[in-house]
């Protein structure tokens, strides 16, 4: 039930048009490419030729890669649809 000038499901469109959308980032997002380095491009140590044959275009060691993966990231820009201030405006 949606409330105020919203329409029935207003709530559910959005978060169905949220999750399209990173969806559609993560799909557009490009994995390594080129040749793959034999050392870490952070800390220089050797990559292992297993990881080198698993991820073509490897650029980073797994401690690296993994610092990297879980440091927080922040994204620009707001989330307009579900913005009080834009439909004020």
């Amino acid at each position: 039930m949606a409330g105020g000038w919203a329409k029935d499901g207003a709530v559910s469109e959005q978060i169905e048009a949220s999750i399209s959308d990173e969806l559609a980032r993560m799909r557009a997002r490009k994995g390594p490419q080129g040749e793959s380095r034999t050392h870490c491009a952070d800390c220089e140590e050797p990559i292992p030729e297993a990881r080198r044959a698993a991820i073509p275009g490897v650029k980073l060691c797994i401690d690296c890669a993994t610092d990297r993966d879980t440091a927080p990231q922040t994204r620009g820009g707001i989330n307009r649809r579900g913005s009080k201030d834009s439909q004020l405006k």
